[in-house]
């Protein structure tokens, strides 16, 4: 673990795999002599796969420690982020269940010889070959085994066993069966010269027709009904295209409890009186926690370039001491105090050898704070008599980071924050060549600043603010409006009168189970088991989300599967009607093959239309009709008068006059077939997963625990 890549991260804890190397505790030969997978068959499911079931006990842990995860790296986890955690986990485990049963089908496994490869082969995890390396910097495999074999005594349910037997070795495993699979699924893919010869000649092909088109619009919609009986027929026959998930629907009710003028010009007073006193304050960070400003104090400084802050020229100009404002910047009203100016670059190359005085993962004492500079101050003066730099990181730095790179790092003015105080202090206000002995809390380091890029004015600014807030008084006030109007719409029949009555615009939304926000609402996911745990016709309390209190009605509730004819009848309505006036126009068209006849009873013309293309269905004057391009190229209509066709805009009586191809490519076989094989396989995976997750049948119940 670089020791650099922790100074980055302000100190957050080291990453997700030297994590799981630190908890490593399990025997290789019992995984696979006694383990299994899957859920407790005790407590309570969440939902099920093909009938398998996913227990709430062995999600939330796994989605604990995810969580646990990101909070390890500095991560703020969420409600929004929570969610997302949970539908990625949740798909996780629909995807590796879905692909067992495949594996099992097909007889993929994944031996302890495959394990054994993937843990001390060429490609081990990275967790161990971070650790574990040898003299030159490579993987000591040989030392890795021999770390795993000295905790094989850890018992079987031991925490530390358990989550690497998860996070590492079930990866592990999953991974290598997955690329088991797709590489047996892309090794089936074949493309046959026959196909290639054929699609070719596909693209190469045109046709002339002469055709008369009856357009549906001669016969009026009034004309023709369509019943629910009609449009549920057709959701049926189609039902691949209307698979509907699971849906509420709600209309709600808004009572603003948004911060307004009152309370934005009590926020702009409260900064006009600290003014003053901002400018006085010889220590303006203190100043800032004293009198907690929502903006912290930032102690370095920023580039002109990448300054992007309201008002930026009038602030930039400031003199050392002065102070702007109040302004307003998206929210918040805000002051702003020029702390110092300087010249900085851009980005710094730099070199390093670190002496630790602590080990960087345990917090173990390495060396006394004297020994480790004493040694520092040896090493900076070797390499002022002669030493070679490289060696000397070599031989003495702790960085195991930087060893591979000569100590060598290169930084950003935008990284100043997340590195060392002391570290970035030196590489950007120090010019090019300075070396020096700098003391972090990660222990001594002897550094020397190789290059500097893009030196520009940099400024360290003090900004105090307060958000806009809503007062108690608008809160109060939104709230007891809501109140009002919950007492007075008990059911949907009084909720309705409610909205008349008040002169209220009830808004609209659809609710799924796996929904964390609510458009317009943002975050709601407590809203939404509210939802999920009533009935159509129920009534929420008045709830507050965010700046907002709200009173919705549950209008309907939609159950997976095929929609009624009520949801669909907008979509699909028009489609039948042109149906049913096709059966109409057919009808009267009869047997007459004639296209002249046909023109003159439907007072229209016979037309042409050349150069249509078999692999385009689009014809000029037409529009998109994949039915009449599909039928112009049918040999049995060649030189007569097919049947008609009903398209998309119109009826199609039509007699094919040529058929012939365009002039097409000399593209070799080989050369094709090694195309077109590279595409299929890419994608043949993922697209095999797609169609077996279609396939199966998943129940999804997270909402009664989530």
């Amino acid at each position: 673990m670089s020791i650099i890549q922790q100074i980055r991260e302000k100190y957050a804890a080291v990453s997700i795999a030297v994590i799981a190397l630190s908890l490593i505790g399990f025997i290789l030969t019992d995984y696979f002599a006694g383990r299994g997978r899957g859920g407790s068959s005790q407590g309570t499911s969440i939902g099920s796969v093909n009938g398998k079931d996913i227990d709430v006990n062995s999600f939330s842990q796994r989605l604990s420690e995810m969580e646990n995860g990101y909070r390890s790296q500095g991560m703020d986890v969420n409600d929004e982020m929570r969610q997302q955690l949970n539908e990625m986990l949740w798909s996780n485990e629909v995807e590796e269940i879905i692909l067992t049963g495949e594996y099992e089908k097909l007889g993929l496994v994944f031996s302890a010889a495959d394990l054994d490869d993937a843990l001390y082969g060429s490609n081990p995890p990275p967790a161990l070959a971070q650790q574990y390396k040898d003299a030159n910097g490579n993987y000591d495999a040989a030392a890795a085994r021999q770390f795993i074999n000295s905790l094989k005594k850890k018992k079987a349910n031991d925490p530390q066993r358990v989550y690497v037997e998860r996070n590492i070795i079930d990866y592990l495993i999953q991974n290598g069966l997955r690329m088991k699979y797709a590489a047996l699924v892309s090794g089936a893919v074949f493309y046959p010269k026959w196909l290639s010869d054929k699609e070719i000649t596909d693209q190469s092909s045109i046709a002339s027709i002469s055709y008369v088109a009856v357009p549906y619009q001669t016969i009026s919609d009034s004309a023709v009904k369509v019943s629910d009986d009609d449009i549920n027929a057709y959701v049926r026959k189609h039902k691949n295209e209307f698979k509907q998930t699971e849906s509420r629907s709600i209309s709600y009710v808004v009572f603003d409890a948004a911060p307004n003028a009152a309370d934005s010009a009590a926020a702009l007073g409260e900064v006009v009186k600290l003014k003053d006193s901002f400018a006085r304050a010889a220590d303006a960070a203190q100043f800032i926690i004293a009198n907690t400003s929502t903006t912290p104090f930032y102690d370095g400084y920023v580039l002109k370039s990448t300054m992007q802050i309201p008002n930026g020229d009038t602030i930039r100009s400031l003199a050392v001491g002065a102070v702007y404002g109040p302004y307003a910047d998206g929210g918040n009203y805000v002051l702003a105090k020029m702390i110092a100016k300087r010249e900085m670059p851009d980005s710094v190359k730099c070199r390093h050898i670190l002496i630790s005085t602590v080990d960087p993962q345990t917090g173990t004492p390495l060396l006394s704070d004297s020994a480790a500079k004493v040694k520092t101050d040896s090493i900076a003066k070797a390499i002022a008599g002669g030493a070679d730099f490289a060696a000397m990181v070599t031989k003495y730095s702790t960085d195991q980071g930087s060893k591979e790179k000569a100590g060598e790092y290169e930084f950003t003015s935008q990284q100043f924050g997340s590195l060392a105080k002391e570290f970035a202090e030196f590489i950007f206000y120090n010019g090019k060549g300075s070396k020096q002995v700098v003391k972090t809390s990660f222990g001594y380091h002897y550094i020397e600043i190789m290059d500097q890029k893009k030196i520009e004015p940099a400024y360290k600014i003090a900004y105090f603010s307060r958000t806009v807030e809503p007062s108690d008084e608008t809160i109060n006030s939104a709230s007891t409006a809501a109140a009002q109007f919950a007492a007075e719409a008990r059911n949907a029949k009084q909720f309705d009168a409610a909205v008349t009555k008040n002169k209220l615009v009830p808004r609209i939304a659809e609710v799924r189970p796996t929904d964390y926000s609510i458009i317009g609402l943002g975050g709601a996911r407590n809203f939404v088991r509210w939802i999920y745990e009533n009935g159509t016709g129920d009534v929420s309390e008045p709830t507050t989300l965010n700046d907002k209190v709200i009173v919705a009605l549950i209008t309907e509730e939609r159950e997976e599967g095929l929609p009624d004819a009520k949801t669909v009848r907008v979509q699909v309505e028009s489609i039948i009607r042109n149906q049913k006036k096709a059966s109409e126009i057919i009808s009267k068209i009869g047997n007459n093959r004639d296209l002249n006849q046909v023109a003159t009873s439907f007072k229209t013309n016979v037309l042409r239309a050349d150069s249509i293309s078999f692999y385009s269905p689009f014809i000029a004057g037409v529009g998109m009709e994949p039915k009449l391009t599909g039928a112009a190229f049918n040999p049995a209509n060649k030189g007569k008068v097919g049947e008609p066709v009903a398209g998309n805009s119109a009826v199609f009586l039509f007699r094919t006059e040529t058929v012939g191809l365009l002039p097409a490519g000399n593209a070799a076989y080989n050369e094709r077939r090694a195309q077109m094989e590279a595409g299929m396989k890419q994608s043949a995976a993922n697209a095999s997963l797609q169609a077996l997750r279609t396939a199966a049948t998943v129940k999804d119940r997270r909402i009664k625990f989530y």
